[in-house]
């Protein structure tokens, strides 16, 4: 058995096949859902709405490529996966405030969350990868986006700037799951530990520039609870935040109970995704005292 299979199980999770359906979400930026629906429909392109996610649609059949289409070249829609639409959701970034995304690329969450903020109050996008960048600003350029300034810089140095935010979301960089291609062969269990110090890292980073009342939203698309649970257990237990719901129904609350290490109550108000429908996902939402 797959170390990985063997830990799923512990977890209450049946390892098995999943085939994702592409997904879109509409740039309200620049179009509506529903004009966009209709516009796609007059080319044959069957859609389904995403119940979970406000503006993503499932594509279940298109006789050309939605990623070639003149629809995505004008910055109308963007591929995203439906899980990965929540975290801003769940975020809710408003007009008036200063949002930090801190790990931006390729910039499609960063997007979305200029398209909540219609463009207006400022939107601050951190990348580290330098080879990243370009996709990142591509990404902004072709959707759109006018409210963000990027830096290419280190996320969890940005303290020193002296800067603080209303919200941040904290997309972090992960493992990744199974339902990417070779995954399994891919991964060891020994990656964890590398990762935990990265994300704790960040999150602390997120909690220090995030204002007294403000938010933090954790996402990855993780399995693992060292990358999920566990960084919001360390943080819970070492900085003013509290842990609240997200206001998800899609998904299982996260695990208080995971491979038998008791972890914080509050981290039950987390939303984990099993694959399925959707890629595996997991997303916590903090806020600070």
């Amino acid at each position: 058995m797959n170390p990985f299979e063997e830990r799923y199980h512990k977890l209450g999770h049946t390892l098995a096949p999943v085939s994702l359906k592409q997904c879109i979400r509409v740039n309200t930026l620049v179009t509506t859902p529903d004009a966009l629906k209709q516009r796609l429909e007059a080319k044959g392109v069957q859609l389904t709405k995403i119940q979970f996610a406000e503006n993503g649609f499932w594509i279940d059949k298109s006789h050309f490529a939605i990623g070639a289409s003149i629809e995505y070249l004008r910055g109308m829609l963007t591929p995203q996966e439906a899980a990965a639409q929540l975290p801003v959701a769940v975020l809710a970034p408003k007009p008036d405030e200063r949002v930090l995304d801190m790990a931006a690329a390729p910039g499609v969450k960063t997007s979305q969350i200029a398209a909540c903020m219609k463009n207006k109050g400022e939107l601050v996008a951190i990348e580290k990868n330098n080879l990243r960048v370009p996709a990142l600003k591509s990404n902004l350029e072709r959707l759109g986006v006018t409210n963000v300034i990027a830096f290419n810089t280190d996320a969890s140095k940005l303290i020193e700037w002296g800067l603080s935010f209303d919200k941040v979301l904290l997309d972090a960089p992960c493992m990744g799951n199974y339902t990417q291609r070779d995954w399994l062969q891919k991964h060891d269990l020994f990656e964890l530990q590398r990762n935990t110090k990265t994300q704790q890292e960040l999150i602390r980073a997120a909690i220090l520039m995030t204002k007294p009342g403000g938010t933090i939203v954790y996402s990855t698309c993780s399995l693992e609870p060292e990358e999920d649970e566990y960084i919001i257990d360390w943080a819970l237990r070492q900085f003013p935040v509290r842990c609240v719901s997200t206001g998800l129904s899609v998904g299982v609350p996260g695990l208080t109970n995971p491979l038998g290490r008791r972890l914080h109550k509050d981290i039950g108000h987390c939303r984990r995704i099993w694959p399925g429908q959707t890629e595996g996902f997991f997303i916590a939402k903090l806020v600070k005292q």
